[in-house]
This record gives structure tokens, C-alpha cells and sequence, in this order.
């Protein structure tokens, strides 16, 4: 029988279907640390890290009879691919079960920053006075704005198909325009990376963390988009340069900003921490009980069809 190395403690429920066809080895703690599985994956054929867990060269060298690296999420930042791929080792990922609950708090951000509702709820908790006026603290509007969406992949339509509910505009910048069909769908205009930057009201950024989008966002960007704009970030932290938006935020050249990632995760800047308009959440796009469920889910499809035939989220 195959062994699986788990490299977090998961939850049983999502991996139901694995039983009786392969060994799991989980953790007797909360993860495994790198030298339990350097200890251990000799002996397994496939490894699952969860998207945290960085997968190198001394870990892939390690596991000599390793056929399968299954990884628990759809960015594999966390792994040596190029690496893996020069060992013969196949890489997959989770890019179908993340999409929905992604787009939803990508979304919740979106309105959260707009109508300032951390700022609210933070002051209301408080000892500290709020303006109760018809002219204070004044947020902005969802509808009628324009959404710049930079990466139109499957999160990003996501993200489109909630904007458009809400009366958004949507424009995009993408590696290839999409096909005039899925345009239509979302009404949605293609153009390039100026444009987004300088027209739109609201950025959400839904690409992964290539050299090429490395610091994306830095001081030359921020500087162009509106002082009513909204930076939105549920992909990875490595596509925002954290030192500028701080300079940008204490400039007031743009008017908020929600992240879900950061480019030293668990780590937040503590200058980042000052600010009232912006709102953070911890790395949580897929953070629902059903959504971890659907990714495990989707972990033991991909490990079944790649020993028994059939379709498999491949990353190499």
C-alpha cells in the first residue's frame, strides 16, 4: 500500500476517500516540521504540505521514492516546482475548490473598505468618540465604481460575477484577453496594466506570485491610481511592495487598502498596523469549514486519478 506523508494535521472528513487504498501518516501535533519530514518522507510516494509549508530542494531530495507532491492550495509558491520537475516528481494543486470562498472575501473587503466598516466596528467597541453626523466619517459607493481586476482567471471571474450584481463596472489585465464571450458575460473591458491602475476605483489583484508580478504594486503605481482608490489583495503578499504602500497610505494617495496576505507571512509590518483604512484579514480566502473539507476533497482526487487514470490539477 502507498504512504502519504500529511504535513499538517488535517482534518479526517475531506479525505475519506483515500482510506483503504493508501497509508496517510499525519502528524502527531499540529504539522510536521521540516526535519520530520526529511525523518520520514524516504519511505512515502506521496507528500501533502499544506500552502505554508515550504517544499525544497532538501526535502525533495530527501524523499527518494516520492512520485507526488499534492499540495493543499491553489498557489504553490511554497514548492520547488522547477526542482520537482527535474526529479520526476509531479506537482498538483487545489485551483477549483478555493475559487468560491476566495471571491467571497475578496469581495467582503471590497465593501469593507469602502464603507469603512472596520472603522466603524473598532471605534463603536471603543471608549474613543465617533461622529454620529449626516458629513462624518463618509465612505465610499460599490455601485457605479469601477472594478480593475489584474488576473481575470477563474477567481477573478468570481470576483467579476459579484461585482456586476453590484452594479460595478468591470475592467481587466490579463497575460491574454479572455474570449469575447466570457466579456460579455461581465461586460467587461480589457486593457492594459496603465489603465487599470490609472481608471480604476477599486484594485483587486487575483494573480500568482511569478517574478513577474513581484512587487506589482510598488511606489510608481500607487502614485498613479486615484487618491479614491481601494487596493485589494487575496492573492499573494509578494505582489505588493508593503514599504511603499505605507508611504502611499501615509501620503494619502490612495483611500484604503484590504489584504489577506502579506509578504512575510505571519508577520504584518507594525507601521501597516497604524492605519484605520486598512483591513486585514489572516491569509483566510478558503478559511470556511466547508471550503478546507472541499480542498481535502479535492487533494485525494488528484492523488486517485494520478495512480488510477483520470484528470489531475497539474502544476508541471
Amino acid at each position: 500500500m502507498k504512504k502519504i506523508l500529511m504535513g499538517y494535521n488535517f482534518k479526517r472528513e475531506g479525505f475519506k476517500a483515500l482510506e483503504g487504498k493508501f497509508e496517510m501518516i499525519y502528524p502527531e501535533n499540529k504539522h510536521f516540521t521540516k526535519s520530520e519530514v526529511i525523518e520520514r518522507i524516504a519511505e512515502v510516494e506521496i507528500l501533502i504540505p499544506n500552502f505554508s509549508f515550504q517544499t525544497d530542494k532538501d526535502i525533495i531530495d530527501a524523499g527518494k521514492n516520492l512520485k507526488l507532491i499534492a499540495n493543499f492550495g491553489v498557489g504553490y509558491n511554497n514548492i520547488d516546482v522547477d526542482y520537482a520537475t527535474q526529479k520526476g516528481i509531479t506537482v498538483t494543486n487545489t485551483p477549483y475548490s478555493v475559487l468560491e470562498p476566495t471571491a467571497e472575501l475578496c469581495f467582503a473587503l471590497i465593501m469593507a473598505t469602502a464603507r469603512r466598516i472596520g472603522f466603524y466596528n473598532n471605534k463603536l467597541h471603543s471608549d474613543e468618540r465617533i461622529g454620529w453626523g449626516l458629513f462624518d466619517n463618509l465612505g465610499l459607493p460599490i455601485y457605479g465604481q469601477t472594478l480593475g481586476i489584474y488576473g481575470m482567471g477563474r477567481i477573478g471571474q468570481a470576483v467579476a460575477r459579484r461585482a456586476v450584481a453590484s452594479g460595478m463596472k468591470i475592467i481587466y489585465c490579463n497575460r491574454h484577453r479572455l474570449d469575447k464571450a466570457i466579456e460579455n458575460k461581465y461586460n467587461a473591458k480589457f486593457v492594459d496594466f496603465e489603465t487599470l491602475i490609472k481608471e480604476s476605483d477599486f484594485i483587486s489583484l487575483n494573480a500568482p506570485a511569478t517574478a513577474e508580478t513581484f512587487h506589482l504594486i510598488g511606489e510608481s503605481e500607487l502614485k498613479k491610481m486615484k487618491k479614491t482608490a481601494i487596493l485589494i489583495n487575496t492573492a499573494r503578499g509578494s505582489l505588493v511592495d508593503e514599504q511603499a504602500l505605507i508611504k502611499a497610505l501615509e501620503k494619502e494617495e490612495i483611500f484604503a487598502a484590504g489584504l489577506d496576505v502579506f509578504e512575510k507571512e505571519p508577520k504584518i509590518p507594525e507601521e501597516l498596523k497604524k492605519f484605520e483604512n486598512v483591513i486585514f484579514t489572516p491569509h483566510a480566502g478558503t478559511q470556511t469549514y466547508a471550503g478546507r473539507i472541499d480542498m481535502e476533497k479535492e487533494v485525494s482526487q488528484n492523488i486517485i486519478n494520478f495512480f488510477e487514470g483520470g484528470e489531475i490539477s497539474r502544476v508541471n
